[in-house]
């Protein structure tokens, strides 16, 4: 599994009600996305930077959706180019599923 970590400075500094309105607006576009396992949205604890937290079955998943088109649309929305962060996942412990699961 990859993981990504978008994140983006806003223009303004937004409150959680804000951003969640926001991200409800475009959360649709990733229901059924090829490859996304899960997708987290969130706001610093300032209000001065938001992202995604996408958890894909591969880095091909990954940049097959973060296109330059996609890329364009992130920053006319939230006011800056986002940045990307692969990171692999090795193990992941389920509290939900009581689990340990390893690459």
């Amino acid at each position: 599994m990859i993981v990504a970590i978008v994140t983006f400075r806003l223009p303004q500094t937004l409150t959680v009600a804000q951003a969640a309105e926001v991200f409800r607006s475009t959360a649709p576009k990733y229901l059924g996305k090829p490859g996304l396992v899960r997708k987290h949205y969130y706001l610093s604890e300032s209000g001065d930077r938001a992202g995604g937290i996408y958890f894909w079955e591969s880095k091909a998943a990954a940049q097959a959706c973060y296109t330059p088109e996609w890329q364009g649309t992130v920053a006319e929305k939230y006011g800056s180019p986002p940045d990307i962060l692969y990171v692999e996942v090795p193990v992941t412990v389920d509290n939900v599923a009581n689990t340990i699961e390893s690459a």
